[in-house]
């Protein structure tokens, strides 16, 4: 129970930053925000992401923030760790950080977490990042308390599931379908 208190306390200190640590892509400045709740190593949330490159982000990239959030599932044995360097990159260079949940979420099916480190560096060679930095950032207890915050929210917010988009206040689960976030990213613009 104190330990819970204190992780509380702390991410209710974090909270007036969050906006610096949003993983964004997008308009950042648009009045409509989407809130993206997902786990590297979902499925569902690998199909959503080829929804968002080749239909939703074409069409409303310019026109809607998408705010990822990390909601890593226990059932998910790399998601977590693979959370944490996403943030570390996305530090280092937001479009990397983009890029990183693009490339883990299209290549989930070959990692594992006895391969995931090697992964790891592999990313960050190929694109120029720290080698050594990379993996230290799966020890960086402030980067795991941005992933615990999304996660705090996501729990609070009624999130169960990934993928899980909102939309204003209105929610999407697992099966995203682009006529129905079409629709609703049409209404949001409208407003």
């Amino acid at each position: 129970m104190r330990i819970a208190s204190a992780l509380l306390l702390a991410l209710a200190g974090m909270s007036a930053s969050a906006a610096t640590t949003d993983i964004v892509e997008g308009n950042p400045a648009s009045a409509v925000k989407v809130q993206i709740y997902e786990d590297l190593q979902c499925s569902d949330c690998a199909r959503l992401r080829t929804l968002l490159d080749d239909k939703i982000l074409p069409k409303y990239g310019t026109r809607v923030a998408f705010i990822h959030r990390d909601f890593p599932l226990g059932k998910h044995d790399w998601a977590r760790p693979a959370a944490i360097a996403g943030r570390w990159v996305y530090e280092q260079d937001a479009k990397l950080g983009i890029t990183f949940r693009r490339e883990l979420l299209a290549e989930q099916t070959n990692v594992t977490a006895a391969n995931l480190k090697p992964w790891l560096l592999e990313f960050a060679s190929r694109n120029n990042l720290d080698q050594k930095g990379i993996l230290d950032s799966l020890n960086d207890r402030r980067l795991a308390a941005l992933v615990d915050q999304d996660q705090l929210t996501a729990t609070a917010r009624g999130v169960s599931k990934v993928p899980t988009v909102y939309v204003g206040g209105v929610a999407l689960v697992e099966v995203i379908v682009y006529e129905d976030l079409a629709r609703m990213l049409d209404e949001a613009l409208a407003k």
